[in-house]
């Protein structure tokens, strides 16, 4: 059978527009989370708050291509973007850090410096 790939048409234009922006900056980190997206629906990464506070410092940025979940608490600011978020893990982090979508990400950060990936 021919891989097709994700069916969804916002999460087709997520990856086509970071592969693209990971060509025009010589940023592997956009390239890598485009493949992490590109994974089927039953690999996709889903990520708890527990985790992200084990594993961030204080002002960190993290990127987690696949959904937040609520599970645990942040003690610490930080910014998140993500694929999608739970609504109790937005709004748990929106009290501590920020929460932000990845396209926003890449906007504000085109070459993906001092971003972490967490999955």
């Amino acid at each position: 059978m021919k891989r097709t790939g994700p069916t969804n048409i916002h999460l087709r234009l997520l990856i086509s527009r970071l592969k693209k922006k990971a060509r025009e900056n010589n940023a592997d980190i956009w390239h890598r989370v485009a493949e992490m997206l590109a994974k089927p629906r039953r690999q996709r990464i889903a990520v708890n708050i527990s985790k992200i506070n084990k594993y961030t410092k204080p002002g960190d940025t993290v990127v987690v291509p696949g959904k937040v979940l609520a599970s645990g608490t942040l003690d610490h600011e930080v910014v998140v973007a993500a694929w999608a978020f739970s609504q109790k893990a937005y709004e748990k982090i929106s009290k501590k850090g920020e929460c932000l979508s990845i396209d926003e990400l890449v906007e504000r950060n085109p070459r993906g410096s001092n971003v972490k990936i967490i999955a």
